[in-house]
């Protein structure tokens, strides 16, 4: 299918006939979850570990979820384009509900969204980007990916209006995450990114960097990283789905080391690349 064609509720259709009811919980209370899962060649990529993350997310939101991992896949995947690098975008709200009332409606179903969208290559990958520390504003469950992201908009925002790439989140001294992105930084060689816990969302790529870091023995710790030694990194990386990893050449206006993406960067991007075309191989 076309990247005009999207699913609702148990049907393809064009996105300019794609309607839900101004009702529904998930425009009157962002109440919701999504995911995004990369596809290469048309196979979705680590998708059991992104319904994993989608199970949390729905359990965590207390919201059932409406189909299996089976199902999932058979919906997904009539969207893809097999000679395409794209991403699925899954959303599920609680549904549509009579009133507006902030306690959960009775016997309702859930709206169910899916759409694809072309992955672009990141620009300036190889020179690398800039960044700026804001405190961390948001709610105490980041773990969970929830629709209502408007504090991550406004932190995002204020990267954008100063010319950066990213917001990168503090919270009592220590970095959380970026604004839409997990981080890594090579502080005296150890390649570091913070521990899983409600801080952070359970990143796929940042998992599958610490995956490849121990396959090929690159050294790396899960751990706290306060902003003052963020500030000493040799390398600062920001990783997502659609991104992957993308490298941090500046923060808060200071150089990273020469100003350039680091040595252990570019392993872990080869590597990374190697790692991508033969899950699909």
């Amino acid at each position: 299918m076309d990247n005009k064609t999207v699913y609702l509720n148990g049907q393809y259709l064009p996105l300019d006939e794609a309607k839900i009811s101004v009702m529904d919980r998930g425009f009157l209370f962002g109440d919701g979850i999504y995911e995004v899962i990369p596809s290469y060649s048309g196979l979705l990529f680590h998708f059991s570990e992104h319904m994993k993350r989608l199970e949390n997310s729905l359990s965590s939101i207390r919201l059932v979820n409406p189909h299996d991992r089976a199902q999932w896949l058979a919906i997904l995947t009539p969207l893809l384009d097999t000679s395409l690098d794209q991403s699925i975008y899954l959303q599920i709200t609680r549904g549509v509900a009579a009133t507006r009332d902030h306690a959960f409606p009775a016997n309702v179903t859930p709206t169910v969204f899916a759409m694809c969208s072309n992955i672009a290559p990141f620009a300036n990958l190889d020179s690398g980007v800039k960044a700026i520390s804001i405190d961390d504003s948001r709610w105490e469950l980041c773990n969970v990916k929830a629709t209502t992201l408007l504090a991550n908009i406004l932190l995002r925002q204020q990267a954008v209006e100063k010319g950066c790439a990213e917001a990168i989140l503090v919270k009592d001294g220590y970095v959380t995450e970026g604004a839409a992105s997990n981080i890594f930084a090579v502080i005296d060689g150890i390649l570091i990114t913070p521990p899983i816990g409600h801080e952070i969302l359970p990143g796929i790529t940042r998992d599958v960097i610490l995956e490849i870091a121990r396959q090929n023995n690159i050294p790396y710790s899960e751990d706290i990283i306060a902003l003052d030694a963020l500030k000493t990194a040799s390398e600062i990386w920001l990783t997502s789905s659609t991104r992957e990893i993308v490298p941090v050449v500046q923060l808060d206006n200071e150089i990273i080391a020469n100003g350039k993406p680091g040595p252990v960067w570019k392993t872990m991007n080869r590597l990374f690349q190697a790692y991508k075309q033969s899950s699909h191989e």
